[in-house]
């Protein structure tokens, strides 16, 4: 009786590994859609703004070494949000969860 829970689990853990794989191959195939897609993006752009190509990297060069706002990155996030505020009749009290 132990032989065959003991097969079943092992037939299971073959069938989650089996999709676990599929499910990698699916992530690595959408990363690399989403890849071409950014730099299909990053090429409209380019070919947009009528750059000779010989200036191309002179201008990317003087892009790059500007001061650009970016996006604060998760390190610049504070990373505990607010807990928000239950109001119970006349007080108010943060939720503690």
């Amino acid at each position: 009786m132990a032989k065959t829970k003991i097969n079943k689990i092992q037939t299971d853990i073959d069938k989650a590994r089996e999709r676990l794989s599929e499910q990698q191959a699916r992530l690595r195939e959408l990363e690399n859609k989403k890849t071409e897609l950014e730099n299909m993006e990053i090429v409209d752009i380019v070919r947009g703004m009528s750059i000779p190509l010989d200036d191309l990297a002179a201008v990317l060069q003087s892009i790059k070494g500007a001061a650009i706002p970016t996006r604060p990155t998760s390190s610049q996030v504070d990373p505990k949000p607010q807990a928000p505020k239950i109001i119970t009749g006349d007080t108010e009290k943060e939720n503690e969860t």
